[in-house]
């Protein structure tokens, strides 16, 4: 009896590129890549990778801004059964070769602007034997002796598929590395399978669940939706929309600068007709207000409609600003992870609105006690949460921490990061944060993230971040570290109207004990801040205060 093949990305894109071969796959500055194209290509880059010896389910590590060639190697590696693991550009080298030791990994492709940083770091990490090098136009752009243009590689392709020497494999792994609030990032290990059917489940017209070409193909009749990533490929918010968006045939836009710049990306938008667009909160969401704020009539953004957001808190005041500029907009607020996908998500609209951090959760979600019960809607009890189902096989190389986030609860198998929440009477979820993270202050548990949303909420205040200092009297006192939303004028941020706005809306015992004034909380390129940098700025703010 045969049994059924079950999904990866390389047999979905495959079908795509035999469905719409002339329709954009990604577009990169002037640049535009057709499906057919894309689809070669990734087989000249897959069969060069199987020629220098790389192995089944060997890892191959992505160090990449966001460009054509991160998807292209994606298809790549998926093709020839070779595993993906991102590598986050602003680490440093310690944490480089941490990561591409702890990962196995057996090859690089980087770009040319980190030529440098490569070369460093070669000799630290000898299993490595094999390094394609992308040109960028950011610097000379010259290839080491050691290192293989990828270009030569990506025109080498055919229109033969390549495939490794054991066939294709729904078990074959996407590794996605994702720090914590402690210790060094650790690799998630997602089945292909299992990572395509996560991001097809909000489709409307969902591919069965085993293999079938003919779906795919019925399903992309013609080009898909064209979309734009602000946030990292490298980071799970990015790839997993992005591959999501291939899968239906659609393309990617990518832009050409390594900061983040809102004139470019509404330009690009403006000028690639995007669709939909995937962002991190707040973080990406009250730069983009700002901007049409100040100039409302400079971009004809009309062909937008949806706008996707996951990791970071995105208010429901910055969500209904930016439906007075767009009343056309869907806002997809989703909760989520890189341990579990499609958690819970809220919508708004300009005909209906949600409240901020507060999620419609998934049939496969709960909210799970300490003692392992469900805790009852409206019952004010707070709970970890937890989703069964499609989830990762665990963390690379770390069974003890496999087994304390993928526990089995009353004979299901649950992924739960660590994210505490409480479950409304109408069964919405009201997202608390992180437990690591909890402030015990007085005996009371305070979670930073409800009390950044309040501080956000002050007009004078465009980020925030709240953490926990050592108190004699409390153990913890309640710590804001805020930013001013314009720099001229603090004056009205003394700390005693600081901490009586967040008691106008959250328990006294929850408002800072006390709050500093920086310029700027230098978020990474995914909207996260560093805590712990932030603990520390607060601690010897403390001392100097006396």
């Amino acid at each position: 009896m045969t049994v059924p093949k079950t999904w990866t990305f390389a047999d979905v894109w495959e079908a795509v590129a035999q469905s719409v071969p002339e329709a954009p796959a990604a577009f990169h500055g002037d640049s535009q890549i057709s499906w057919a194209s894309f689809d070669k290509r990734a087989n000249g880059v897959a069969s060069h990778l199987l020629a220098s010896g790389c192995g089944h389910q060997d890892k191959v590590a992505f160090y990449l801004y966001n460009r054509a060639e991160y998807l292209e190697l994606f298809f790549a590696c998926s093709k020839v059964s070779l595993v993906h693991v991102n590598t986050n550009y602003r680490y440093g080298d310690d944490e480089l070769a941490y990561i591409w030791e702890n990962a196995d990994t057996r090859a690089v492709v980087f770009q040319d602007a980190f030529t440098e940083t490569v070369t460093r770091l070669r000799d630290r990490v000898p299993d490595i034997h094999t390094w394609l090098w992308v040109a960028d136009g950011l610097g000379p752009d010259v290839c080491p002796t050691w290192a293989t243009p990828y270009e030569a590689a990506a025109l080498a392709g055919t229109t033969d598929a390549a495939t490794g020497s054991r066939g294709r494999s729904g078990d074959d792994l996407v590794l996605l590395y994702t720090g914590g609030t402690t210790g060094m990032p650790k690799g998630v290990m997602w089945r292909q399978d299992d990572l395509f059917k996560v991001t097809d489940k909000t489709n409307k017209v969902q591919l069965p669940d085993r293999l079938d070409t003919a779906a795919v193909q019925a399903r992309t009749t013609k080009p898909g939706p064209v979309s734009l990533p602000a946030c990292p490929l490298m980071h799970g918010t990015g790839l997993f929309n992005a591959v999501n968006t291939l899968s239906l045939g659609g393309s990617i836009v990518t832009l050409e600068g390594t900061r983040f710049s809102i004139e470019e990306f509404f330009d690009v938008m403006e000028r690639r007709r995007v669709k939909s667009t995937f962002i991190v909160g707040d973080a990406f969401a009250k730069p983009m207000l700002a901007a049409l704020d100040a100039e409302p009539d400079r971009w004809d953004l009309s062909g937008l409609r949806v706008i996707i957001s996951s990791g970071v808190m995105w208010s429901s005041e910055t969500k209904e600003s930016l439906l007075g500029h767009w009343p056309q907009l869907i806002l997809v607020d989703t909760y989520g992870s890189s341990e579990a996908v499609g958690v819970g998500s809220s919508i708004s609209s300009r005909d209906a609105s949600t409240s901020t951090a507060s999620f419609q959760l998934s049939p496969d979600a709960n909210v799970i006690t300490e003692d392992g019960r469900l805790v009852e809607p409206g019952s004010g009890e707070i709970g970890k949460i937890g989703f069964q189902g499609r989830t990762p096989v665990g963390y690379y190389k770390d069974q003890a921490k496999t087994d304390a986030t993928f526990p089995v609860v009353d004979g299901v198998r649950y992924s739960i990061p660590g994210d505490f929440a409480t479950v409304e009477g109408n069964g919405t979820i009201t997202l608390l944060g992180r437990g690591s993270l909890c402030i015990n202050t007085g005996g009371e548990k305070v979670f930073p993230e409800e009390v950044e949303e309040v501080l956000k909420l002050h007009p004078g205040i465009s980020d925030a971040i709240v953490v926990g200092v050592p108190d004699d009297r409390f153990g913890q006192a309640v710590t804001a570290v805020v930013v001013a939303a314009d720099e001229d004028q603090t004056e009205g941020l003394a700390e005693a109207v600081v901490v009586a706005h967040v008691k106008e809306h959250l328990a006294h015992f929850k408002a800072p004990k006390q709050v500093f004034m920086v310029r700027s909380l230098d978020r990474a390129a995914n909207g996260k801040v560093d805590y712990k940098r932030w603990t520390s700025h607060a601690e010897d703010a403390t001392r100097k205060k006396g």
